[in-house]
C-alpha cells in the first residue's frame, strides 16, 4: 500500500522550501515598496502553516520510501507546489480566477512559459520576480533541488530522483546522489549568475537581468515585458541569450565532466551532444536561407534570428526575437519538430530529448538492415554501451503515449471550440513545455487567456505530464499501482 505518512512528511518539508522562496519575494516587494508585500507575507505564512500541518500528519513515519511512494510524492509535490504558488496572484488580485492562477503557476514550475496575463508590465516587481523564480526552481526539479540542499528532507532519494529526472538514462557523476545533486545545482547556479552578469553588461538593468537569467537558464521563457521580442532588439543581448539557452540544453553531467574534470572528450564524443549541435546547425542554416531568399533579410539578421529561434525552440525556452508567425510556413513545421525533439536529457529542457531521437533513429536503421539480413544481431549503442531491449521497449511506449496525449488534448480543444491547427500546436507546445505556439491566434505576442477554462485545466495537466515525462503521472491512474501487493 501507499505510505501516506511519509508522503505527508516530505510534502510538509518541501512546503517549507516554497515558503522560504516566498520570503525572497517579500524582500523584493519591501525593497520596491509595492502593493504585493502583504500578498507574499500572507502566502508565506499560509504555506508555512500548511507545511507544519503536513508534518504533523507524517510525524510518526519512517524514512523509507518505496518506488510506489516515490511516483506519488513527486506528482503530488508538483501539484501542491503549484497550488500554494498561485496564492500571491490571488491575494494580490492581479489574477482573480483560480483556473488562471493555477495555469500561470504550473506553467512557471514546469518551465512551460505559457501565460494568461495580457499585461505583465502592470505587475509589481515582487510578482514578476516570483514568476521567474518558479521557473528557476522547476528547471532542474523541485524535489531534486531539495535533495541537493536538504537531503535529510527526502527519504529514498534515489527512487525520487528516478521518478523526477528526465531522459531514459539517469547518469550519475558520483556514487552519492546528494553529492551529484549539489554539483549539478552548482553548475546551474554558476550558469544563472554568469547569464545575469552577461545580460547586465549588455545593457539590461539589474532587475531584468536577474529575471531573464533565471528564465533563460531554466529554459522557461517568462518575461518581465509584454513584448520580449522588442526587448531583445540588441544583437549582443540576443547572442547572450542564445549562448546560455544552448548551454542549458546540454546534459549537466557532461557539463560537469567538461568544466570540473577537464574531460572535453566526454562532451565532444557524446552521441547525444553531437546530434544536438548538428540539428541546431542544420536547422539554422536552412531557416537562414529561407529568410534571406524569401524575405530579403540581411545576412547577419537572418543568422541571428534563425539561430535564436532554433535554439529557443529546441531548448523549449520559447523566447522570440522576431515575429516567426510572419516567416514562411515551412519554418513553422521545422520549429514544431524542434520543440517536440527538445535538447539533451539531464538538462533543464523539455521535449522528447535528443538521446531518445538518437535511439529511435538507430532502431529504424536496424530495422532496414534486418530486411536485408534477417538473422543479423544488431544492437543499439550509445557510445560504447549497448542499450538493453527493455529500454527500447520503454522508448517506443513513451513515444506512443506522447503522441496519444497530444491527440487527446487536441481533441478536447477542438470540442471546446478551438480551431484544429491551434489545438494541435498548443498540445504539442504544452507536452514539450515550450509555451508559445506558432500560429497567428496564439502567437509570440499574445497570451493564452482566451482559451476556455476546461482547456486550461487540460493544458495544466499536460504541462505537468510533459515535465515529469508522462509515465510518472500516468502510472498513478493504473489499477495495478493501487493493488496491495
Amino acid at each position: 500500500m501507499v505510505n501516506l505518512s511519509i508522503i505527508s512528511k516530505i510534502i510538509g518539508s518541501l512546503l517549507f522550501v516554497e515558503a522560504f522562496f516566498m520570503v525572497w519575494c517579500i524582500g523584493v516587494a519591501f525593497f520596491y515598496g509595492e502593493s504585493d508585500l502583504m500578498a507574499f507575507t500572507m502566502s508565506a505564512l499560509l504555506t508555512f502553516g500548511c507545511g507544519f500541518l503536513f508534518l504533523f500528519f507524517g510525524r510518526n513515519s519512517g524514512n523509507s520510501l518505496s518506488r510506489r511512494d516515490a511516483y506519488l510524492v513527486v506528482t503530488a509535490v508538483w501539484v501542491i507546489f503549484s497550488f500554494f504558488g498561485m496564492f500571491p496572484y490571488l491575494i494580490h488580485g492581479s489574477i482573480t480566477n483560480l483556473t488562471d492562477a493555477y495555469f500561470e503557476t504550473i506553467s512557471g514550475f514546469t518551465t512551460t512559459g505559457s501565460s494568461i496575463l495580457d499585461n505583465v508590465e502592470v505587475l509589481p516587481h515582487g510578482l514578476l520576480f516570483w514568476r521567474s523564480l518558479t521557473q528557476w526552481i522547476g528547471g532542474l526539479g523541485i524535489v531534486f533541488f531539495t535533495i541537493a540542499v536538504l537531503p535529510s528532507f527526502v527519504g529514498g532519494s534515489m527512487k525520487v530522483f528516478a521518478a523526477e529526472a528526465t531522459g531514459p538514462v539517469k547518469a550519475k557523476m558520483h556514487p552519492r546522489l546528494t553529492t551529484s545533486a549539489k554539483w549539478i545545482w552548482s553548475i546551474y547556479l554558476v550558469l544563472t549568475i554568469g547569464c545575469g552578469l552577461a545580460f547586465w553588461a549588455s545593457g539590461m538593468d539589474w532587475f531584468d537581468a536577474t529575471n531573464y537569467s533565471m528564465t533563460t537558464t531554466a529554459t522557461g521563457g517568462f518575461s518581465t515585458h509584454n513584448d520580449p521580442s522588442a526587448y531583445f532588439q540588441s544583437p549582443i543581448i540576443e547572442y547572450v541569450a542564445i549562448l546560455f539557452q544552448f548551454l542549458a540544453g546540454i546534459n549537466f553531467t557532461l557539463l560537469y565532466m567538461t568544466i570540473f574534470k577537464g574531460r572535453l572528450s566526454a562532451l565532444l564524443g557524446n552521441s547525444e551532444f553531437k546530434f544536438y549541435i548538428a540539428v541546431v546547425i542544420l536547422s539554422t542554416v536552412w531557416i537562414m536561407y529561407l529568410l534571406v531568399s524569401r524575405l530579403d533579410y540581411p545576412y547577419e539578421h537572418a543568422l541571428r534570428s534563425s539561430l535564436f529561434q532554433v535554439v529557443s525552440f529546441m531548448t523549449t525556452t520559447g523566447l522570440f526575437n522576431d515575429d516567426a508567425a510572419q516567416w514562411p510556413h515551412i519554418t513553422w513545421v521545422l520549429l514544431a519538430v524542434l520543440m517536440f525533439c527538445g535538447a539533451c536529457a539531464g538538462s533543464t529542457t523539455g521535449g522528447f530529448k535528443c538521446v531518445r531521437s538518437v535511439m529511435l533513429l538507430k532502431v529504424l536503421r536496424n530495422e532496414f538492415r534486418h530486411i536485408l539480413h534477417p538473422n543479423a544481431v544488431l544492437p543499439v549503442k550509445l557510445g560504447d554501451q549497448s542499450v538493453p531491449q527493455s529500454r527500447l521497449v520503454s522508448l517506443l511506449a513513451f513515444f506512443t503515449v506522447t503522441i496519444l496525449m497530444v491527440l487527446i488534448t487536441g481533441t478536447i480543444m477542438i470540442v471546446s471550440g478551438v480551431d484544429v491547427v491551434n489545438s494541435m500546436v498548443i498540445s504539442l507546445s504544452c507536452v514539450s513545455n515550450v509555451g508559445p505556439s506558432l500560429t497567428n491566434d496564439i502567437g509570440p505576442s499574445m497570451s493564452w487567456s482566451q482559451l476556455p477554462g476546461m482547456v486550461k485545466w487540460a493544458c495544466s495537466l499536460l504541462m505537468l505530464m510533459g515535465r515529469l515525462e508522462i509515465m510518472t503521472v500516468l502510472v498513478l491512474f493504473t489499477r495495478s499501482y493501487w493493488k496491495d501487493n
